[in-house]
Formats: structure tokens, sequence, C-alpha cells
């Protein structure tokens, strides 16, 4: 069985205190979903938020002040997510993980696969598709262990991709929820700013 998850590097939450995070995940990536605990979309935001923090501006608060923390996160001109698209063969037990510089927030490069297309998937480790029949053959680190490699038929492929759409929209869902307790005056545009950036809502029809 194949198992596809849009998961986020969890490195920025580390020492984290400005609101509640959940302890760090082994292999250092969340997934996300709808089904996060409260304190785990707290280190899901302080990824994100720690992450797009951008340079502080003349006038504004301490750094220590949660709410600024997140207006930074608002203020950003495209929310990158680290982390990317987790590939399971739960047969086989090989796991594909999100290479490096290639962001949540362009899963949707891998509907080009649909289309013959082979998008590149970051590096260390180095995730490489090619197209071999009916198939997509997603080696998940090339350089070091060409050897190793799943085989995701192509008429399975947009059906995973729906599972991760789900998976961010019920995110969003959690977000939301978690936001109108703590942030409520930025609860809806933090939703919205999120949902523009990592391509939510658009139909999968739109998907290039």
């Amino acid at each position: 069985m194949l198992v596809m998850d849009a998961v986020l590097e969890t490195y920025e939450a580390k020492g984290f205190t400005l609101w509640p995070v959940s302890g760090l995940p082994e292999e250092r990536l969340l997934r996300l979903s709808g089904d996060l605990s409260s304190r785990q979309v707290g280190t899901a935001m302080a990824v994100l938020a720690s992450y797009n923090k951008g340079p502080r501006k003349r006038g504004e608060r301490h750094a220590g002040d949660g709410m600024a923390h997140v207006r930074r996160l608002l203020a950003a001109e495209c929310v990158v997510a680290p982390g990317g698209l987790r590939v399971r063969d739960t047969v086989t037990g090989i796991t594909a993980s999100p290479g490096c510089c290639f962001g949540l927030e362009n899963w949707r490069d891998w509907f080009g696969l649909l289309e013959g297309e082979e998008p590149w998937l970051g590096h260390d480790p180095e995730p490489r598709v090619e197209h071999a029949g009916d198939v997509v053959r997603l080696r998940p680190d090339a350089a070091r262990h060409e050897e190793l490699h799943i085989d995701i038929p192509r008429a399975e492929l947009r059906e995973l991709l729906g599972s991760v759409q789900d998976d961010l929209a019920g995110f969003l869902e959690a977000v939301e929820r978690w936001a109108s307790r703590r942030f409520a005056p930025v609860a809806a545009a933090l939703v919205t700013t999120l949902d523009a950036s990592l391509a939510v809502s658009a139909r999968l029809d739109d998907s290039p």
C-alpha cells in the first residue's frame, strides 16, 4: 500500500517558547492533518512563523510577543513551508522523504508527473522521479542509494494527491480552531494566508 503525506520539518520549533508546542518527532517530520492535537498545531505554527518571520521592523513589538510573531508571518509575501510530500510503501518498508529546498508550498508540482514531467524534488536527500511504463519510479535518495525505489502507478497518483489535499484542508481547520483560541483577531486572516500560500482549496483540476 502506498501512503502520501504532507509533512513539515520541525527544526525551527526547537526551543520555541511563545506558545505551547509538542515534543518534536524523532524523524523531525510532522504529518499535517486535521487530527493534530493543539500542541502539534502549535509546533507547526512555530515552524511556519519562525521560518517566515523576516527582519523586524522599526518600532515593532518585542520579539517575544506571540501576536507579533504571527503578524510577521501574515506579512510574508509568500509563506515557505519547509518539508514537502513523504511517500511510504508499507509493503517494502521504503520511505521517500522530501528533499531540501522543495517546500510544501510546491506540492502541486507533483501533478506535472501526470503530464509526463519529472519535477525536481529537492536535495540532501535527493529524491528523484522518472517514468517507467505505467508507473512513476521514485528514488528516495538517488545520489546515495540509486537501487532503492518506490513504484507509484500513474493511475493512482491523482488519488494520492487528493488525499494530501484532504489532509491539508483538515490542517487548516485545526489551525482555525487553534488560532481562534490564541489569536482570535487574526485567526481568519491566518487561515486565508496559509490556504493561499499552500494552494489548499484550489480545485485539483486547476493544478498544472
